[in-house]
């Protein structure tokens, strides 16, 4: 048995480095369930050290050419699997085009982990205190599973299934997420608490939200993090805002049915309760930012 902090090694495994994503694939398949997939590798390492998952076998796309690409194509920000948050985190056009996002990358857990965590990743481990499912969720995301048969198009309410559970079949990886590129009057943010930088949310919120020329919203996304089994969309929030103008009332009756619609449960970063009134509280917050944005357009 060994304590608190002591440093566990990984169990063997065979390691194996594609060149192509047809490559990684066909891997996928030989090697089944014993395989993981390795890119960034900041969730799936520490696992292996505590012996949590042991896989026979890592998968390395990282010298696939092609997927660290950040593009905007087709209507979409095309996030390649190899992205790193520090990307996003640091990119011009995001700030300038994707403010969820890069509000967003500035909190994903510490600079370190920015560095070598990918968006891909972090969706594909599907941690319910992910920040990436939240803001992707805020911002309908899309992410493209390439497999033996393929490409398949997932949208990201489907893609995540419960917790650490993904809706990827045998023999397929990530190769893209796709964001919705914001139309004109757009908006968004991502506000998140935490006991200390680094640290897994105690609650986090992401919004997007978008104007008609009236002044009514006509598309709201939000995404809630860390307050359930999985990441959550609230749906009722969301119907509060669309067709409606944004007013500080409305705002506060968005925020407070985002709370309703949480699920938190009471663990060391606080009661059930506190966690719910902060989803209230960061929600509000959000939603008052992603609608000054919008509105200056």
């Amino acid at each position: 048995m060994t304590g608190e902090g002591d440093c566990v090694i990984p169990a063997a495994f065979e390691y194996l480095a594609p060149s192509s994503v047809p490559e990684a694939v066909s891997l996928l398949q030989q090697h089944g369930y014993d395989a993981k997939i390795i890119a960034g590798g900041q969730s799936l390492i520490p696992m292996m050290r505590f012996r949590v998952l042991q896989p026979k076998v890592l998968i390395d796309i990282g010298r696939i050419p092609g997927l660290d690409a950040l593009r905007e194509e087709d209507g979409y920000l095309r996030i390649g699997a190899l992205v790193r948050s520090k990307t996003i985190e640091t990119a011009e056009m995001i700030a300038e085009r994707y403010p969820l996002l890069s509000a967003t990358g500035k909190v994903v857990a510490d600079p370190i982990v920015r560095n070598r965590g990918t968006v891909a990743g972090s969706l594909v481990h599907a941690d319910p205190a992910g920040d990436w499912a939240a803001a992707c969720m805020a911002a309908r995301a899309q992410v493209v599973a390439t497999g033996p048969n393929g490409e398949r198009v997932i949208e990201i309410d489907e893609f995540l299934r419960d917790t650490f559970t993904t809706a990827l079949q045998d023999g397929e990886m990530v190769t893209e997420v796709r964001i919705p590129t914001p139309g004109p009057r757009s908006g968004g943010h991502y506000l998140k608490i935490e006991r200390k930088v680094g640290d897994f949310a105690t609650v986090a919120v992401g919004v997007q939200i978008t104007l008609g020329a009236d002044g009514r919203c006509t598309q709201a996304g939000i995404g809630l993090c860390a307050v359930g089994p999985i990441t959550l969309r609230a749906k009722a929030a969301e119907e509060t805002l669309v067709g409606q103008p944004l007013t500080d009332e409305l705002i506060r009756k968005a925020a407070e049915a985002a709370a309703a619609e949480s699920q938190p449960g009471s663990d060391t970063r606080g009661p059930a309760e506190y966690k719910r009134d902060m989803v209230r509280v960061l929600t509000q917050r959000a939603l008052q930012k992603a609608a000054q944005q919008a509105s200056a357009q």
